[in-house]
């Protein structure tokens, strides 16, 4: 303070010592003018006074001392400004070069002002590369130059004018950021700041991050995470997404309430609870939740995740759906411990390989078996480090062929465990950086052992017969196509045999099917003696196909005659003596086809000739044979309009009370059949085009034509007679047959009642339960249901046991041999003491003569149908009957052949 004082004095006395020496000099002159009394100037002209000439120069020497001083004060104020002014530029200056950022300033004419020690040091410069004169373009050029810079001027200024700055990755690997700001005066300050340390441990945080989140995103099991504060979701993973059909997007930052239903929503909220009430802040249930309109069977676990000084922070939850699973492994899922942290408790092992070394970086509990270690003890090791060397170097193998691919790659091999040698099934997927370079390989392991031995027992029945074991149609045609190409070229030939087995439905009907199967098998035995190495196959149900060469047709012929005799011979089964025979069809390689479809239809075209001559016939191929198949084709394409042309048409049989004389059996009703008058063909019989229509499943529109018709027929008749139609096996297995017939009854207007349907058991056999649920609903509709052609299967008894058929129709074939022979007058009684006892009525198909009328009438038969009483017709011939004419009695029809 002293010092400043003295200053000041300084500065005050300079100005003051001026004035006294400008008095002193003035004074005298002033006295002598005074006392001469005279204020003119003096004269100089001749001789002065001394005195005033002193007075003079004194004067004078005083005002040039008063003006020397004056500029010496000036001189010592500038210079002491001077020194301030350099001492604070020298603070300042020091100030910013110890900074640890470099700083660069400018003026508004972009010249630069200041830049720090610092600056220079980031970017390798010197004080002498960046002069005076040289402005901030020009500083950018000079780093562009030396490659310290690699955007143009104004991407560089646009992006340090962000809060963000720039980052400008140098050649030595170094990371610098700058950013820019505006002065008041125009100009402009920038900073730069070495960031490559920051620019690291953020990598490593983001690579440590995508590394978690690439885990549990792949991990197949949902997985989410929420704030235990306030119940908001902080993560999903993609199986959550897929399960939810919500995107993360929708679900984070939500609450249950915000996303689910009000019922799931209470579940999630109870077990959340529960999981924070539980000691070890884990809980496991299994609830259920709505998805869509279905409910799903969810198994969950929840976990309480704690901060570092345990309190609770989030809440981790992880379920799967196991509704389809549950019933199936009930007893698995009641054993093991489902998803006790993320990744630890997924159903499949887990481990996550780093590329770059190889290293284990994680291992779930399930990936303990496969390791043959505990995990953690796995984790830093590499495939060579766990497994033998044989072992690792097939993994290794594997993963650099995942890697290479830098996808997905799927394959099956054995992997030694301590139970042992076991077949996996592994998943290898590459995980790849935001370069796309691999980073990860992540590995699923699952145990196929018991899974692969299932299938491979399911393809052994894909390709073979259940119960004989033998080839089926598959298998039989690889064979063929096998035999052809080793035969193709040569003089090679070889038979196909197709061959029939002779009365297996005869008995099945008397022995029961278990008889018929074990038969079955002992045929099978006997083929394959006789086949002599041959191939042998069972196509159908009682066909079996046959593969035999050497020199044709003799050795085709010859194994033919030697499986007729084999089989021949009578079979003991279960005490019981069963004959039977075959019959069969042989096609020629390479003359009578040259594929395995081709072989195999040509011995199907003889099997069928040699069963139109008789049973136990042998028939070879012969090209004529192509032309009844070729006319059967063009028969089913015909069939197939005949429809729309109006072709079809309906004749009706009267069905009548059973009375002992024609003119005593009143008509109750008519059965409705179809016939096809071919426009070339003229009249085709039934028995050739309706089997041909349930091959080739052109009865289901057939006969939703013939329902519509005689309803139609039917409801035009004045006498509310009954109408009988046949539906197919093939009408309930295709469409709505409940909706067809209620559709037709309200279209047509007949009442249901007067409506009977006649079906046979093939309905129950393709699927009883459907089958019979089906005619549940046919008859609540109203309408009368009958079983047909009773007595010619092999399980009536019990179909009629299962179901309250209205009536039923005993078969021809019983009711043309009575007189004949006394087993069918029994079994017709007996048929007719069985419906009567279950309160059904019974109808009698076939009646042709008196005698048979008469022995049904006695024997209490309920109605008869046959030809007898009437021919099948045009409803027009039956006018009378149906009450457009008096008369309800008929005559018998007359026979025409």
């Amino acid at each position: 303070m002293a010092d400043k004082n003295w200053q000041a004095g300084g500065r005050i006395l300079i100005p003051a010592w001026a004035v006294v020496c400008a008095a002193v000099a003035v004074v005298p002159s002033a006295s002598a003018w005074a006392a001469s009394g005279d204020f003119a100037p003096p004269s100089y002209v001749g001789s002065a006074d001394p005195n005033m000439i002193w007075e003079l120069l004194i004067g004078g020497v005083v005002i040039t001392s008063f003006l020397g001083a004056i500029a010496l004060w000036v001189h010592s104020a500038l210079r002491k400004v001077k020194r301030a002014q350099l001492r604070k530029n020298a603070f300042v200056s020091s100030a910013l070069n110890n900074l640890s950022q470099g700083v660069v300033m400018t003026d508004a004419q972009k010249r630069i002002m200041f830049c720090n020690d610092r600056y220079l040091e980031i970017y390798g410069l010197t004080r002498s590369d960046v002069p005076r004169s040289m402005t901030g373009p020009e500083l950018l050029e000079l780093r562009r130059e030396r490659g310290l810079l690699d955007l143009s001027d104004e991407e560089f200024w646009a992006k340090a004018a962000t809060p963000e700055g720039v980052i400008t990755e140098l050649p030595d690997g170094r990371s610098v950021v700058a950013r820019q700001f505006p002065l008041p005066n125009g100009g402009t300050v920038a900073t730069h700041e070495d960031c490559s340390e920051q620019r690291k441990l953020s990598r490593q945080l983001a690579s440590t991050k995508q590394f978690l989140e690439s885990v549990l995103d792949n991990v197949p099991v949902c997985v989410a995470a929420k704030n235990i504060d306030d119940g908001r979701y902080i993560f999903a993973n993609r199986a959550f997404e897929r399960f939810s059909r919500f995107s993360r997007d929708h679900i984070v930052g939500k609450c249950a309430e915000e996303i689910f239903r009000s019922e799931t929503t209470a579940s999630i909220q109870a077990a959340d609870q529960a999981a924070l009430n539980s000691p070890d802040g884990q809980f496991r249930n299994e609830f259920v939740v709505e998805r869509g309109s279905e409910k799903r069977i969810l198994s969950s676990v929840r976990v309480v995740a704690r901060d570092d000084r345990n309190r609770p922070e989030f809440l981790i939850a992880l379920f799967d759906d196991v509704t389809d699973r549950r019933s199936l492994s009930r007893e698995l899922e009641s054993t093991k411990k489902f998803l006790e942290l993320v990744v630890d408790n997924i159903p499949v092992s887990l481990i996550v390989e780093r590329v770059s070394d190889g290293r284990y970086l994680l291992a779930n509990r399930s990936a303990e078996t496969i390791l043959n270690r505990r995990r953690e003890d796995a984790t830093g090791l590499t495939a060579a480090d766990i497994f033998n060397p044989r072992e690792a170097k097939l993994i290794i193998a594997r993963d650099e062929a995942a890697i290479r691919k830098r996808g997905l790659l799927t394959e099956e091999h054995p992997i030694s465990t301590k139970d042992g040698l076991r077949l996996f099934l592994t998943r290898r997927m590459t995980v790849l950086d935001d370069a796309g370079e691999p980073q990860y390989l992540i590995k699923t392991h699952e145990d196929v052992t018991d899974r692969r031995q299932t299938e491979s027992r399911m393809a052994h029945m894909a390709y073979h017969d259940g119960l004989t074991d033998l080839p089926n149609r598959a298998a039989f045609l690889q064979a063929l196509a096998q035999m052809i190409e080793a035969c193709a070229g040569t003089d090679e030939e070889f038979a196909v045999l197709s061959v029939d087995l002779d009365g297996l439905k005869e008995i099945n009907d008397v022995f029961g099917h278990a008889v018929g199967d074990k038969l079955l098998i002992e045929v099978a035995r006997r083929i394959q003696d006789s086949a002599r190495g041959g191939v042998v196959a069972r196509l159908s149900g009682d066909e079996f196909g046959m593969i035999i060469d050497g020199k044709q047709p003799v050795a085709g012929m010859l194994l033919a005659e030697q499986l007729a005799e084999a089989l021949s011979s009578e079979f003991l089964i279960d005490g019981k003596s069963v004959r039977t025979g075959c019959t069969t069809g042989i096609s020629i390689f390479p003359h009578n086809g040259a594929d395995a479809a081709s072989l195999l239809a040509n011995a199907g075209a003889a099997l069928f000739r040699a069963k139109a001559k008789s049973r136990g016939s042998i028939s070879i191929y012969e090209p004529e044979m192509d032309q009844q198949i070729r006319d059967r084709r063009v028969l089913h394409q015909d069939l197939s309009v005949a429809i729309r042309n109006g072709e079809l048409s309906l004749h009706y049989q009267p069905q009548a009370m059973a009375h002992q004389t024609v003119a005593g059996s009143k008509v109750i009703g008519f059965e409705a059949l179809a016939r096809w008058m071919h426009p070339v063909r003229g009249f085709v019989s039934p028995g050739d085009f309706i089997p041909l229509a349930e091959e080739s499943g052109l009865i289901v529109e057939m006969g939703e034509w013939i329902l519509r018709e005689a309803c139609r027929e039917a409801a035009s008749w004045p006498m509310p007679l009954q109408i009988a139609v046949n539906l197919s096996p093939a009408q309930f297995m295709h469409g709505d047959v409940v909706g067809l017939v209620h559709s037709i009854l309200l279209e047509t207007g007949l009442a249901p009642g007067r409506l009977e349907l006649e079906i046979t058991e093939g309905v129950l056999i393709e699927d009883f339960d459907r089958g019979l649920a089906l005619l549940r609903r046919l008859k609540a509709l109203g309408v009368r249901v009958s079983m047909d052609d009773f007595g010619s299967g092999y399980s009536s008894l019990s179909y009629l046991q299962a179901f309250p058929f209205d009536k039923i129709k005993i078969d021809r074939d019983f009711v043309i041999n009575l007189g004949r022979n006394p087993q069918s007058a029994s079994i017709v009684r007996a048929v007719i003491s069985l419906g009567h006892g279950l309160e059904m009525s019974i109808v009698a198909e076939g009646v042709e003569t008196q005698e048979q009328l008469a022995f049904l009438a006695d024997s209490g038969c309920d109605a008869v149908q046959g030809y007898f009483l009437g021919r099948p017709a045009p409803i027009g011939q039956y006018a009378a009957l149906v009450g457009r004419n008096p008369g309800d009695t008929m005559e018998p029809a007359r026979k025409t052949g």
